[in-house]
């Protein structure tokens, strides 16, 4: 971040922060503070995919598959009688694990490969979802009666658990914010870049990969046991190639490899989802006029080419500003 931007990032975090913090005040009603819910746990599932995306240049087809294994363990322990504590902790550990079934898979190759194996991972999960009905109740899903009560503190109001998921974003943002800046995170970014160079200088390629794809895989994980709580049902449809397809349209749109560009593509995507469709019947039309004129006009995300068309307006502004007048000096020795 340069010296010019650092004033104006700061004060839009810090306007952001207080349009968040009072969303329950401005919402309206009840649906549209649940909106903004849906909003911050799609911007932490799109920040989790953003880490093999934009900072390994591996870009996966099937992290709807971890975020629905996540909702799904979760749904499951419920039902059998376990705490949500334990539930919680148990998906989490489902989720890390078979994100490391997919990494020791799909990291065997990248580019269109990795693509593919994790496009093929994905679909076998949703398989599981739909037809195992026995076990997860196929297109009926699962459905949970209640919600955590952290210290004891309903999370049954709409506000409440935004509340949570509010908190919960922060600390997901802060957490890709210190991974950014890590020197894990600049080693993951060399692997991207120099594949072979830092392999040449001695790293571990693919552990690097590897621990960065269960990195990736906690968070998809804390996404789908947020997005079970706030609906109360998971169903087969969660693990489709269209939840991978629009969580990767939320990074691209909002871009890649920058800490906010996912947030915005969420905000934008579950926005028109939600919102627009209710009053445009064509709503993913306008979506798709949307991401191409994004990629037209701001192909690096909609957050880099914001910044980048605000510094040219700043530029051209000073460029164009009269000179001040400066009134004429004599030359010495020499009358005017």
């Amino acid at each position: 971040m340069s010296r010019r931007t650092a004033p104006a990032s700061v004060l839009a975090v810090g306007v952001a922060l207080v349009a968040l913090v009072t969303v329950p005040a401005w919402a309206g009603n009840s649906y549209y503070i649940d909106v903004a819910s849906q909003v911050l746990l799609f911007a932490i599932f799109a920040m989790a995919l953003n880490v093999l995306v934009g900072w390994a240049g591996l870009v996966s087809l099937g992290h709807a598959g971890l975020f629905a294994v996540a909702a799904y363990a979760a749904a499951l322990l419920v039902s059998a009688g376990y705490g949500h504590a334990a539930a919680i902790a148990g998906a989490v550990l489902a989720t890390v694990s078979m994100s490391a079934l997919f990494a020791v898979l799909a990291l065997r190759t990248t580019g269109i490969g990795f693509l593919m194996i994790t496009l093929a991972l994905g679909q076998i999960l949703w398989g599981v979802a739909y037809r195992f009905a026995d076990l997860t109740g196929g297109d009926n899903g699962i459905s949970i009666t209640s919600r955590p009560q952290p210290f004891g503190v309903s999370l049954e109001s709409p506000g409440a658990f935004y509340y949570l998921t509010l908190g919960v974003f922060v600390v997901a943002l802060a957490a890709m914010a210190l991974f950014q800046h890590s020197a894990f995170g600049a080693s993951l970014r060399g692997t991207r870049d120099q594949a072979r160079r830092m392999t040449a200088l001695g790293y571990n390629v693919f552990m690097i990969r590897f621990l960065a794809f269960l990195f990736s895989g906690f968070w998809c994980a804390i996404a789908g046991i947020l997005y079970l709580y706030d609906k109360k049902f998971i169903g087969p449809q969660t693990a489709t190639l269209q939840g991978s397809a629009e969580v990767l349209l939320m990074v691209i749109s909002g871009g890649a490899a920058t800490l906010f560009g996912p947030v915005a593509g969420a905000a934008m995507v579950v926005v028109m989802k939600y919102v627009v469709s209710a009053y445009v019947v064509r709503w993913n039309l306008v979506l798709g006029v949307i991401f191409v004129a994004i990629i037209s006009f701001m192909p690096e995300g909609l957050v880099p080419g914001a910044i980048r068309l605000v510094l040219r307006g700043r530029r051209t502004a000073g460029d164009t500003a009269p000179a001040t007048a400066v009134s004429p000096q004599p030359v010495r020795g020499k009358p005017l």
